[in-house]
């Protein structure tokens, strides 16, 4: 089939896919603590999401992944692990990869190994057990560690997602730079995004740019810039002392759309053409539908035909602008 191209030449090859929009955790950044998830009728079947997945694959997706909520509390998510592993052994999939709070890793690190996962994405803020519970509000920071330790042992590669949080873990940045060089993982930090139902002024308080973090490394690391990409978003460094790469994510100092190659899908079937923008396409009823994938492949097609240049996120001194009612667990990071 012909490959999917955005209207601004830009080849989607990355697609991130929520399986459930509930989580084990409730992080002040990303859910109220009390959240109303959807009924389960609405959400994709592990079925739906395996043949969702099959047609873009088919479309062109190179880079497949898992995200949430928490993925690994979706009942039965290894069977979709195991049906996406057939790309992977066919050549049609380069990546099955996922991002996860690590709470579960302990129970399923060997069995995403056996089924071709090579690495995962931990989110984890800080080392700090009692700010960890602070910030999660349900998290147990020990539960986390042996899970990383489990997908260690499983021959995972490991990379730690920071959020970085005004007067939250700013003294703990070198402490996270150092146990991540010590236990062998690479390091991403993210601008905290304007998403969900927080209040303008909890975003302003809570944002810490990226370009104050990286000056403060600077101040005891030389670092290195990188040209690598991986088909994200992040842009790296290597610390020339440590050995170990850093990435940063930043939607707002510096807004990475231009090299955009990803869309994300819901657990409920919305397309999403960009995380900061509300335009979506239904792709639940094509599927629900017709057992014959042409209408799917069609409102894929026709909605990557509308794909933004790029988002609109800002903060400044005063506001947010370009922000979102949606949480980040509904779109799936």
């Amino acid at each position: 089939m012909t490959p999917l191209i955005d209207p601004f030449g830009r080849a989607i090859s990355y697609l991130r896919l929520s399986v459930t929009d509930r989580c084990d955790f409730r992080c002040t950044y990303c859910m109220a603590e009390h959240m109303q998830f959807l009924p389960k009728r609405d959400l994709l079947t592990l079925e739906e999401l395996d043949r969702l997945c099959t047609a873009f694959i088919g479309l062109g997706t190179r880079k497949l992944r898992i995200t949430g909520g928490e993925p690994l509390v979706r009942k039965n998510i290894m069977t979709l692990f195991r049906a996406l592993s057939r790309h992977l052994a066919s050549g049609a999939l380069e990546e099955l990869t996922l991002t996860t709070n690590g709470s579960q890793l302990a129970r399923f690190a060997a069995e995403l190994a056996n089924c071709g996962v090579r690495r995962v994405n931990v989110s984890l803020d800080t080392l700090d057990e009692a700010k960890f519970a602070e910030i999660t509000r349900w998290g147990r920071l020990p539960q986390v560690l042996d899970g990383i330790a489990a997908a260690r042992a499983a021959g995972l590669r490991v990379k730690i997602n920071a959020v970085a949080l005004k007067n939250f873990n700013e003294n703990e940045l070198f402490t996270l730079v150092e146990w991540c060089a010590a236990q062998g993982h690479d390091l991403t930090f993210i601008e905290v995004m304007p998403m969900g139902e927080l209040g303008d002024a909890l975003r302003l308080d809570q944002y810490w740019p990226l370009t104050d973090l990286r000056a403060r490394l600077a101040e005891r690391y030389s670092l290195a810039p990188l040209p690598e990409r991986t088909g994200g978003p992040a842009s790296y460094v290597r610390l020339r002392e440590t050995g170990q790469k850093v990435g940063f994510i930043t939607p707002l100092t510096h807004n990475f759309c231009e090299s955009c190659n990803r869309v994300r899908v819901t657990c409920t079937g919305e397309l999403f053409l960009c995380l900061g923008q509300e335009d979506m396409a239904d792709l639940r009823a094509p599927l629900r539908g017709s057992t014959d994938d042409a209408d799917l492949v069609a409102a894929i097609r026709a909605a990557i035909g509308r794909k933004p240049k790029g988002h609109d996120f800002d903060y400044s001194r005063a506001q947010v602008t370009g922000s979102l009612r949606r949480t980040m667990s509904h779109t799936g990071g």
